[in-house]
């Protein structure tokens, strides 16, 4: 039976199985990490880190389970290459911005998932609206600009949504995800507050830009937009 996984499938079950040995690791230290600061002697992971990270995990294996759950829901195949992209961004999101820390050791990584997420975002928006393109029922086939302009503003849409995502449990839980104080714990003020928000942004307006760019180059000299990224329902029915 594993001999019929796709490769495609392999590289979602091997980063599943990274993130649940994760997940019985950080349930362990949930129960023996302690709960405050010692008095003296350098900082330790709280109770309340692990448990935010555990909260990561459980998200970020439900998150990846939910492209297939929606493709079985609503009838449509994803791409292989899309599927990937995703699966890689999770990965690098979760498994190694979090749980490895490479947001602290790794200089502008969240800056580099920001431009990787503005880019396949937009691609997908041009895979979504593809869907439509294709349909019978469509009147008039939508315009190379519009399919652009559709792909860009739906990235920086969802890339916005992050941010208020960071910034509403950054409130409930106390967290520092868009980094209003520095390592040490200290406020910023002013600019430098917006700095980490709209550094994110900006990257992922960017990534967004890039790829509706080439996207609307091809389509405007007739090119079919990267089939690679093509969304198909399986029940279509042209009329």
């Amino acid at each position: 039976m594993l001999k019929r996984l796709k490769w495609t499938q392999w590289i979602a079950l091997f980063i599943f199985v990274s993130m649940g040995i994760s997940f019985f690791y950080t349930l362990f230290e949930v129960f023996t990490a302690p709960v405050k600061q010692p008095a003296t002697g350098p900082s330790v992971t709280l109770r309340s880190d692990y448990l935010f990270l555990l909260l990561e995990i459980i998200l970020g294996m439900a998150i990846l389970a939910l492209p297939s759950i929606l493709a079985r829901r609503f009838k449509f195949e994803i791409p292989g290459l899309v599927y990937i992209l995703f699966v890689i961004f999770l990965y690098g999101a979760i498994y190694l911005g979090t749980i490895q820390q490479f947001y602290s050791i790794v200089p502008h990584w969240d800056k580099i998932l920001h431009i990787f997420s503005g880019a396949m975002l937009g691609a997908i928006g041009f895979s979504f609206i593809s869907i439509l393109n294709a349909n019978g029922r469509v009147v008039k086939e939508m315009k190379p600009g519009f399919l652009a302009v559709f792909a860009f503003c739906f990235a920086v849409t969802l890339g916005a949504f992050w941010e208020v995502y960071e910034y509403t449990f950054d409130g409930l839980l106390g967290l520092n995800m868009q980094r209003y104080d520095t390592s040490g714990g200290t406020p910023l003020v002013g600019r430098a507050v917006l700095q980490d928000t709209m550094g994110d942004i900006i990257v992922d307006i960017l990534g967004a830009l890039a790829i509706a760019i080439i996207g609307y180059l091809a389509l405007k000299k007739g090119k079919p937009w990267m089939k690679q990224f093509e969304f198909h329902r399986k029940d279509w029915k042209k009329k």
